[in-house]
């Protein structure tokens, strides 16, 4: 039986006139090019985008299972605790995943879930297998005394000292899940290491020594360690409950010496090298773990999109160990970029249901709730809430996002103020209340979500005019002809960017797949280790 069989079983979301801009026909709009939010710029504020009251976007269509709308939809890896009732901690990490649905907290629901598949679990132990398995060769072991007691020759001192692992090759390697952390265990073959030897004993008045060199194959090992993890401030602190390694059986053979101090030596000292050299892997093993929760400590609380914004992503809550997945929950809101990042512990009372993901292949999946998206948009908004512009566009409230099955709906409120010159003088002769209805789709460039918008409408209300009453007609070509040809280019420029999903440096995302549900977008990814220092022991 395998040593590490005990630890998996312990670890076993006045005049008013409206018009409307005809919708593109099949094959005019660009729905393969999805939308960005704005990265950031002088201007991102006043194009940003808020809920429009006069013509409501059409209703999202009814939920319907994924396979109507992209590929086959898989069972969720999110929270489900049951709908009715408050989850409690034992029942949310023990409670199994039905088909139909994912759940998210609502009530005080972090604004970012990440959830790391069975696939991407494997992906993330390969690569942790690998690096340890570097970082233990060349592997120093102490020396070992002893005296043995040989028949007719009396009490021999013996000393193997200078014993070195050369070399380990992992045949096999495997990650489980349990109700409190995570289990790696590898199986390593190959395993070689050198040492000399030497003795000394009395015979009458003389005393006898002799030395040499000798080398030891190992017939198999098996490494393992047990680790949990938990929100400290924000960050996450990794813990080990479990470290172990076991020596199948070793072969020493000995360059030189006598016959009978071969058996001696070999009967004297296997279970001490066996002993001494487990201890060593398992100290490794220990500081390869201390590293990694070092390096997960210092992970960034917030995220810089420019001078202006950043994304608060301190945890807000343990992480959640499920059968073959572990959720991480992120703060995920947009605050200023001279403000530090401050974790807020979230405490799961309500739930709500989401529509089921793409392909359970997939490694990574991020859930963004629009509370993402409003907030970028409120904090360019109260960053540049009149940048003046052609006609002295300025945004009259925070813009707003609305995302739907299928759809991504925004609306903003302008005030276009007409100038004309007066003698070499700016004089402001009329001002027009336009409400503008945005819609686009998203999409993963690199590693941030971006996109883009069209038209759907807009509707116009004259606030005050000095010149009298405007021509319905002209005014309604020009503000189309404005919002068409300035104004959705203008916000399509910021939403290229795109703003930085959660991802550690030293990876990327790629594959990557896009389902917007209610009040949420959700992106599935495989991901690829692209270099650096990030997991290295």
């Amino acid at each position: 039986m395998s040593p590490w069989t005990g630890i998996y079983r312990r670890c076993s979301p006045p005049s008013h006139v409206s018009a409307t801009s005809p919708r593109p026909l099949p094959g005019e709009d660009d729905r393969s090019n999805p939308p960005r939010l704005p990265d950031g710029g002088a201007h991102a504020a006043a194009f940003s985008l808020t809920p429009l009251p006069l013509r409501p976007p059409p209703p999202p269509p009814p939920p319907q299972s994924l396979a109507s709308l992209a590929s086959p939809a898989p069972a969720s890896p999110w929270r489900q605790p049951p709908p009715l009732s408050p989850p409690s901690p034992s029942s949310s990490s023990s409670s199994p995943s039905s088909p139909g649905s994912f759940l998210s907290a609502a009530s005080a629901s972090p604004h970012i879930s990440a959830v790391i598949s069975q696939s991407g679990l494997d992906f993330v132990k390969d690569l942790l297998v690998s690096r340890a398995a570097e970082a233990i060769v060349p592997l120093e072991v102490p020396d070992i005394e002893r005296s043995v007691s040989i028949p007719v020759i009396g009490t021999v001192d013996m000393v193997a000292s200078g014993i070195v692992l050369h070399g380990v090759a992992v045949d096999d390697s495997t990650v489980a899940v349990g109700d409190d952390g995570i289990v790696v265990a590898a199986s390593l073959s190959s395993v070689n290491l050198t040492m000399g030897w030497s003795y000394s004993y009395s015979a009458w008045v003389v005393t006898i020594s002799d030395s040499g060199n000798a080398s030891i194959q190992v017939d198999g090992m098996d490494v393992g360690i047990s680790m949990g993890m938990k929100n400290q401030n924000g960050s996450l602190k990794l813990f080990v409950t479990e470290c172990g390694c076991n020596m199948k059986s070793l072969d020493i053979s000995l360059n030189g010496g006598a016959s009978w101090f071969y058996q001696g030596f070999v009967d004297g000292f296997s279970n001490h090298i066996r002993s001494s050299v487990e201890n060593a892997i398992t100290k490794k093993i220990m500081e390869g773990a201390s590293k990694l929760d070092s390096f997960l400590g210092s992970l960034p609380k917030k995220i810089d999109v420019d001078s202006i914004a950043a994304m608060n992503v301190t945890f807000v809550s343990d992480p959640l160990f499920k059968s073959s997945s572990v959720e991480f929950d992120i703060d995920g809101l947009f605050i200023p970029s001279d403000k530090t990042a401050v974790s807020r512990h979230m405490h799961f009372r309500g739930v709500k249901y989401v529509p089921p993901l793409g392909s359970s292949s997939k490694m990574l999946w991020i859930s963004l709730d629009e509370d993402v998206f409003n907030s970028v948009s409120a904090l360019y908004f109260k960053k540049y809430p009149n940048d003046d512009m052609l006609l002295n566009i300025s945004a009259t409230s925070p813009p707003s996002v609305r995302i739907n099955v299928g759809r991504i709906d925004a609306a903003v409120d302008l005030d276009v103020t007409v100038n004309v010159l007066d003698f070499d003088e700016i004089v402001p002769v009329a001002c027009i209340s336009v409400s503008v209805t945005v819609s686009g789709a998203a999409v993963v460039s690199g590693n941030n979500l971006a996109g883009r918008v069209e038209l759907d409408y807009f509707s116009f209300t004259l606030m005050w005019s000095k010149v009298g009453k405007l021509h319905t007609f002209i005014v309604q070509r020009v503000m189309q002809i404005l919002l068409k040809k300035l104004f959705v280019p203008y916000v399509n420029s910021y939403l290229k960017r795109g703003f930085p999903l959660p991802i550690i440096k030293g990876f990327s995302i790629s594959d990557a797949y896009i389902l917007t549900s209610q009040s949420r977008i959700i992106v599935s990814s495989d991901v690829a280790f692209i270099g650096g220092r990030s997991l290295r022991p």
